[in-house]
């Protein structure tokens, strides 16, 4: 497989690592607790559900669907972003639905990028933001994730230094993994900046409606003049928990859509239309769903900063996403963060994802997602202590190479 191009600039995958572990233990019969996968346990709403339900098994609803969405999803997905954001889009031309927003940006990728296009994303970053990218034949230049002035000094830095110059930068606020948020007066320096370099906007607000205090994540789409360099990637899978459902959009440019819309009609034919029908439910439905998420998110997020204290690990508190970027605790840094969740699954009995997976400079973080319930992650947390305070001394545990 070594020889196959694209394959060949793909890493080995880091949480595959940490998933066979995890694995190996449970067939032991070993109680782990995954803190690792950003996969939400909550039930989508029944009203959802109850439209799927309603639409599955008619004979039109069972044929072809339509790649870009059917209209009426667009229209709520427009709506949406009326209400939220105070934008405007034209559900025809400036909203494609995709298979998730991960599709969306890999098709992206596939519709923009020709070989040794040159992209700025941020190091650490969700996989698909560079990857997407690499697979395309495109090459990768990082830049920090900390939305302040020394992002865009990097980035001007990283532009000087590009041969050819980046076509486009990939941002994501709230960050996965690092639950940093943006504010708009940087979403405002951020397109003067690409508009300076006419370079294109890539933007990423999976979680934009995971939030923990009174101030809503903005888009970067409420900058006047933003759509003429933007596109914007959104998920169903956070807001409603219907992760498994595949359903996202790209909204914004229009050039670049009709892009993405050529390349996804050689690919695919959309959602199942009855999911497609149960996501304008969704959209076009009460929030009440949507604020109950974020109550439950909120609760689990002080529990495990409240009850890793205890246990000697200290959390900072994310104010959005359904993350805890994490630093790994000094004594076992030298570990690396791959090592370091091995660890813990084997000591813990529990499971996160290590830092490096999202790029070289997380390596001394790990991700902890908030998908148990209060109780196991306090469960999660006594296990973590008594590794901590167990016999395992920072020479057992720590290779001599690492120490060295």
């Amino acid at each position: 497989m070594s020889d196959f191009y694209r394959v060949r600039r793909l890493p080995p995958y880091v949480f595959e690592q940490v998933n066979r572990l995890k694995a190996k233990a449970r067939a032991a019969g070993a109680d782990i607790i995954d803190l690792g996968m950003g996969n939400p346990d909550l039930p989508a709403p029944k009203h959802v559900v109850d439209k799927l339900v309603e639409t599955a098994g008619k004979p039109r609803t069972d044929r072809y669907s339509a790649s870009k969405g059917i209209a009426g999803l667009r229209r709520a997905q427009a709506g949406y972003y009326e209400r939220r954001f105070g934008v405007k889009l034209n559900p025809d031309t400036e909203v494609v639905a995709t298979l998730g927003s991960k599709e969306g940006f890999a098709n992206m990728a596939q519709a923009i990028t020709a070989p040794g296009d040159v992209v700025l994303a941020p190091n650490p970053s969700y996989p698909i933001h560079a990857f997407g990218f690499l697979m395309a034949g495109g090459v990768i230049r990082s830049v920090p994730i900390e939305p302040d002035e020394n992002y865009f000094r990097a980035a001007e830095r990283a532009i000087q230094h590009s041969i050819p110059k980046p076509i486009a930068l990939v941002v994501c606020y709230p960050s996965n993994p690092t639950a940093m948020v943006a504010s708009l007066d940087f979403y405002r320096d951020l397109v003067t900046f690409a508009k300076k370099h006419d370079i294109y906007i890539l933007s990423d607000i999976a979680y934009a409606e995971v939030y923990f205090d009174d101030e809503p994540p903005p888009s970067v789409l409420q900058v006047p003049g933003a759509k003429d360099i933007c596109v914007e990637f959104s998920s169903m899978s956070k807001t409603f928990s219907m992760a498994g459902w595949r359903v996202g959009f790209a909204v914004g440019n229009e050039r670049l859509l009709s892009a993405l819309g050529r390349v996804k009609s050689y690919l695919d034919y959309g959602a199942f239309t009855p999911i497609q029908v149960a996501a304008t439910a969704a959209l076009n439905g009460p929030d009440d769903c949507i604020k109950e998420m974020r109550a439950i998110y909120k609760k689990r997020r002080d529990v495990m900063v409240e009850s890793f204290a205890q246990a000697g690990w200290h959390i900072p508190a994310p104010r959005a996403s359904m993350f805890a970027w994490v630093p790994v605790p000094e004594k076992y840094r030298p570990l690396g963060s791959l090592e370091f969740s091995k660890l813990l699954i084997e000591k813990a009995d529990v499971a996160v994802a290590p830092g490096v997976g999202f790029g070289e400079h997380g390596d001394d973080y790990v991700r902890l997602a908030l998908v148990e319930n209060e109780q196991r992650i306090r469960q999660a947390a006594r296990g973590i202590r008594r590794f901590f305070e167990g016999e395992d001394t920072l020479h057992n545990v720590i290779p001599a190479q690492a120490r060295a």
